[in-house]
């Protein structure tokens, strides 16, 4: 059911599915399992590959789409930490420097009336 679906042209997908009286979310559902292998073996993955269009992406298990998702936060996150350290390195910098001259303006007397 998942191959017909997917090998449907746009137009005929929803027919498909109003003649098998599915929605297309069992669709999903069932090429998710699919991709993971968790559904039974009926023929090869031979048979499989052979039905499928050349130059048809090929899907991916709900694990690896996850585990991309995350692997992209990770690095946004990574690079989000990496600006927080530089502008506090560079806060730090400038309290410092605003220190250093609070101290020589408290040292520095001020000129003299003549």
């Amino acid at each position: 059911m998942v191959a017909e679906y997917e090998n449907a042209p746009n137009g005929e997908k929803g027919a498909i599915l109003r003649r098998e009286g599915l929605y297309s979310s069992h669709i999903i559902e069932w090429a998710r399992a699919r991709d993971a292998g968790l559904l039974g073996n009926r023929g090869s993955r031979r048979e499989d590959a052979a039905t499928i269009p050349a130059g048809q992406r090929v899907k991916k298990s709900a694990e690896q789409l996850e585990l991309e998702k995350l692997r992209r936060q990770n690095e946004k996150l990574q690079a989000d930490l990496k600006k927080t350290r530089m502008a506090l390195d560079i806060m730090g910098k400038a309290h410092a420097l605003l220190e250093e001259l609070s101290e020589s303006a408290d040292n520095d007397s001020p000129p003299k009336k003549s």
